[in-house]
């Protein structure tokens, strides 16, 4: 697996995956290279609305039809910080560019854009995300814990949480239920 590289691509928790972090997870991969992997838990939202939490971060949500939109848990790493997988990219403090329409912002002026503007509107936040250390992606996948996939940022932004899982396993002609818990080789 020398000079894998699965950015942009989603990582499908296989059933025998043990760590409940991840059981049933679909994890859109925002960065991936020699130094290790970032990315998003996608399906997951938790139990907080934007509402809640730009009333907690103190930034004024005017866009009403945002309001609603899920929070979700990204991934284990760094809970106490909020993420935003956006679609356009834009110009923000910090954002890092996954292909030329995706980008995942980590920066404040994101969330007050969204406050007030509304924009971007296609947008995923999580607090959290989801880390791994030089190679270690690679062992898991030699492992046989994740199937992996080419992403599409319909399946993200255009789908509720809970089709996302079964959208991508479908790019892969398979569902869920045809997935074993016991890994093989050959």
């Amino acid at each position: 697996m020398e000079n894998l590289n699965l950015t942009d691509n989603f990582l499908i928790a296989m059933p025998a995956l043990e760590d409940p972090y991840f059981a049933h997870a679909l994890v859109y991969i925002c960065e991936h290279n020699e130094n290790g992997a970032l990315g998003i838990i996608v399906n997951r939202p938790i139990d907080m609305d934007l509402a809640s939490l730009f009333d907690k971060i103190d930034i004024k949500l005017e866009a009403e039809n945002l309001a609603r939109l899920p929070v979700y848990f990204g991934g284990p790493v760094q809970l106490d910080r909020g993420f935003v997988l956006h679609r356009p990219i834009g110009q923000w403090q910090s954002t890092l560019v996954v292909n030329d329409e995706v980008g995942l912002t980590s920066s404040r002026d994101v969330l007050a854009a969204v406050g007030s503007a509304g924009l971007p509107s296609e947008i995923i936040v999580t607090l959290g995300y989801a880390g791994w250390d030089a190679g270690q992606l690679e062992e898991e996948l030699a492992q046989n814990s994740w199937l992996t996939v080419g992403a599409k940022s319909s399946i993200l932004f255009d789908l509720p949480p809970e089709e996302r899982l079964p959208a991508a396993m479908q790019k892969l002609g398979i569902s869920f239920t045809q997935l074993s818990d016991v890994a093989g080789h050959a």
